[in-house]
């Protein structure tokens, strides 16, 4: 499902509240922007029966350039992790 996709449906989903495109388009933006913003400033972000966003910290490491076969040191960094919530989980796994 693609960005759009979700703010058609969740349009189509609250029209007797009268909710415009681009109204739901603002509001799932900024669900993103502050998931985003939670997560670069190193904060956790819960949301109940769907999952957890998190940062994790990744060592740095040896690696090799698939291309030249040359050994490259990657340096530590943070990542992005989610956590499937136990409800998702269990959905998921029913169909």
């Amino acid at each position: 499902m693609t960005k759009s996709v979700l703010i058609e449906k969740i349009t189509e989903k609250v029209k007797d509240i009268n909710l415009s495109r681009k109204q739901t388009e603002i509001v799932v933006e900024t669900v993103f922007d502050s998931i985003k913003s939670s997560l670069a400033n190193g904060e956790k972000v819960e949301i109940r029966g769907f999952g957890n966003f998190r940062l994790r910290q990744r060592k740095p490491r040896k690696a090799r350039n698939p291309k030249t076969g040359e050994s490259v040191e990657v340096p530590a960094k943070r990542v992005p992790f989610f956590k499937v919530g136990k409800e998702l989980k269990e959905m998921v796994n029913m169909g």
